[in-house]
């Protein structure tokens, strides 16, 4: 058997990524950039020396470090891995790695050696699952309601004698968040190619430094800064 330390580097992958992001989290992060480069920005250019340097110690800590929260979470998936991009990591976990895809207060990954890995891109809506949750609830009673309707004589004409079923009727089974269908079509590819062997490897785990550099210098210098007066 070959030993991962002999394994010959792997191609590319043969399908591309399904890509998935947090619609959300990228419109709140274009507005909170907007406004810490305007205020940024009026700061350099109006303020005093002082303020400026002050201004621009907070531009270099706060522009990636919003940046990473916001708009940097993805997740890629195809047919041998999944990356998640997350805000200050890059993980790389090939399928058969996977133990488990987990959905609670938030949606994690389990390696099968045991570490688990949040996925940023895919946060959680208690509310959209309550929503989805009461509308699959109102189908089912809607469905009922139809059902007796037809065993008396209905005809099948549905709500109001018009034949016309409501749109929020799903006939193919409870409806679902989003995030919560993310985390199904995950699943399904989990199961379908957890023992190719093209989805074989090691986990990988990598520091974005090019978020936590700037990040780091730009705290420093604000801390300099400060402690000058």
């Amino acid at each position: 058997m070959t030993t991962p330390e002999h394994q010959p580097p792997t191609p590319d992958p043969a399908t591309k990524d399904r890509v998935y992001r947090s619609p959300m989290g990228i419109v709140g992060g274009v507005l909170l950039l907007l406004i810490v480069l305007w205020l940024g920005l009026d700061a350099l250019l109006r303020g005093e020396s002082r303020t400026q340097w002050l201004a621009l110690a907070a531009l270099i800590l706060l522009v990636p470090m919003v940046t990473a929260f916001t708009l940097r979470p993805a997740v890629y998936a195809n047919e041998e891995r999944l990356r998640i991009r997350n805000p200050l990591r890059v993980i790389v976990l090939p399928w058969g790695q996977i133990a488990a895809l987990r959905s609670g207060y938030s949606n994690e990954v389990v390696a099968k050696s045991g570490t688990k890995f949040q996925l940023w891109a895919v946060p959680v809506s208690l509310r959209a699952r309550k929503k989805a949750a009461r509308r699959t609830a109102r189908a089912a009673a809607d469905r009922s309601a139809a059902a007796r309707g037809e065993r008396r004589g209905g005809g099948g004409m549905g709500f109001g004698g018009l034949g016309v079923p409501r749109a929020d009727v799903d006939a193919d089974g409870p409806m679902r968040a989003e995030t919560d269908k993310v985390m199904d079509d995950l699943r399904q590819l989990l199961e379908h190619r957890e023992n190719a062997e093209s989805a074989q490897g090691e986990v990988t785990v990598r520091w974005a430094y090019e978020v936590v550099g700037p990040a780091v210098a730009g705290a420093v210098l604000l801390v300099i800064l400060l402690a000058i007066g």
